[in-house]
């Protein structure tokens, strides 16, 4: 059977969504997203699209108000940490090893019916990708891969009628301190839930370059 769907929605709407998206700086913290939209959300980080499939990221999500209230400090008290529903840690691993490898090959033989031992070349040529990088490197390409789910996450929200506002503006250290991560960095976040009334900013105009500024064509 083919993966390949129609539009499942028209340029229009798509763009009516976008323009309403915003970067929500105030939730109302008595509005919970319900948990089947949740779900769908969490569907939408799972297939987020990743170098080679090796999905090197992990995504923390909290919803316990006294973690949030503890994290809070260590992201300037913004007031979308203990307002929002939930608050979503992207992660990115600190490095990949051949075991990442074959799993991802185990994975895929299991996904797609074939014998793991067609796959040893490619998985090779994958490891040998990974080694020719410096841990630094490697923490680098994973991070910048973070981003990707991060809008992947960003979209599915909006497409859902969920506010969120994506976040750098936090300790890194602190965060994996106070979640106790190890094998993975906190690396940016995320907001998510339902816009208080009083948050001016969703009433603002969006400021966008005009696409002659931005968009090249050749």
């Amino acid at each position: 059977m083919s993966n390949l769907i129609e539009a499942p929605i028209d340029g229009e709407t798509l763009l009516r969504v976008l323009n309403a998206r915003y970067a929500c700086k105030k939730f109302d913290d008595a509005r919970s997203i319900p948990d089947e939209t949740w779900d769908t959300l969490e569907e939408a980080l799972l297939l987020t699209p990743s170098s080679y499939g090796l999905q090197p990221w992990k995504f923390i999500v909290i919803t316990d108000p006294a973690l949030k209230a503890e994290l809070a400090p260590h992201a300037w008290n913004q007031a979308q940490i203990t307002t929002c529903s939930h608050l979503v840690v992207f992660c990115a691993k600190n490095e990949l090893s051949d075991e990442d490898v074959k799993k991802l090959m185990d994975a895929t033989a299991e996904k797609r019916g074939i014998d793991a031992t067609n796959l040893e070349g490619y998985a090779q040529m994958i490891s040998s990708t990974i080694s020719a990088r410096s841990s630094e490197d490697v923490l680098n390409w994973n991070k910048k891969q973070v981003y990707i789910a991060l809008d992947q996450f960003l979209l599915s929200c909006a497409l859902l009628g969920v506010d969120a506002c994506p976040m750098e503006g936090f300790v890194p250290a602190k965060f994996d301190e106070v979640l106790g991560l190890t094998d993975v960095t906190a690396t940016v976040i995320a907001t998510a839930g339902y816009r208080a009334k009083d948050d001016k900013y969703g009433e603002l105009a969006k400021v966008r370059y005009d696409k002659s500024d931005l968009i090249e064509r050749r």
